[in-house]
């Protein structure tokens, strides 16, 4: 069973090791075999905690569009 709180807290601190200005989906944050072992409901419960996440804090993160598999993806922007 997965915790959502502590992929979470995985997926955040992920987000230190990308580069300025680099975009990325909540997929990319893992090795494709374990997020693809994630049940599909977590996944998406994931990334709307992640989404609020990012929302609330006024960190380097930031959404941009949505893809054309309705995921979102976001950008990380140092230097605003």
């Amino acid at each position: 069973m997965f915790d959502v709180n502590r992929l979470l807290d995985e997926a955040i601190k992920e987000t230190e090791y990308l580069n300025d200005g680099e975009v990325f989906l909540v997929k990319d944050l893992y090795k494709g075999y374990f997020w693809n072992r994630i049940p599909r409901r977590t996944r998406l419960l994931l990334g709307i905690f992640f989404l609020n996440h990012v929302q609330k804090t006024n960190g380097p993160i930031k959404p941009i569009e949505k893809t054309s598999s309705n995921q979102q993806r976001y950008q990380k922007i140092i230097n605003t």
